[in-house]
C-alpha cells in the first residue's frame, strides 16, 4: 500500500500539510512520513539560508510503500521517496538550491538517515526559477 504526504513551506518559513488536516488525524505511518519531510524543508532552508538564497516556494512529498494492502500495526515500510518541489527567483540560484537538496538529502537530514536503515531512499528534485531575466 502507499502511503505519502505533502507539505510546503509557508512565508513564515513553518510547514503546513498541503492537504489542510489536523495531524492528530494521521495514522503513525503518516506522522512517519510527515516529521522525515519536515526535518527535510527545515534543513534545506537552513542551507537555502546560508547559501543566501531565498526560496520562493518549498513543497516536500514524502511517500513510501507498505508490505500490506492496508494499514495495519504490522505493516512496514519497503520503501521511501522524498521528492522536492522548489522555486527560486533567479536561474543562477538554481544550482545553489539543489546543492542545498543533496546535502540535506544525503548528509544532514537525520530523519532521512533513519529511514534509510528501515528501507531504501530515492528521491527527486524539481527547481524552477521564477523571475525572467530581460
Amino acid at each position: 500500500m502507499h502511503q505519502s504526504i505533502t507539505i510546503h513551506a509557508k512565508e513564515n518559513g513553518k510547514f503546513a500539510l498541503a492537504k489542510p488536516c489536523e495531524l492528530d488525524k494521521l495514522n503513525p505511518k503518516e506522522l512517519l512520513l510527515y516529521s522525515t519531510a519536515l526535518c527535510a524543508g527545515m534543513t534545506v532552508q537552513a542551507i537555502a539560508e546560508k547559501e543566501r538564497v531565498k526560496l520562493v516556494k518549498l513543497e516536500i512529498k514524502m511517500s513510501g510503500e507498505l508490505d500490506t494492502e492496508k494499514v495495519e500495526g504490522k505493516s512496514k515500510f519497503e520503501s521511501f521517496n522524498i521528492a522536492y518541489n522548489i522555486e527560486c527567483k533567479h536561474i543562477d540560484e538554481q544550482s545553489k538550491v539543489s546543492h542545498a537538496v543533496q546535502l540535506a538529502t544525503d548528509k544532514y537530514c537525520g530523519g532521512l538517515a533513519m529511514l534509510r536503515k528501515i528501507a531504501p531512499v530515492s528521491h527527486s528534485i524539481s527547481i524552477v526559477s521564477v523571475e525572467v531575466e530581460a
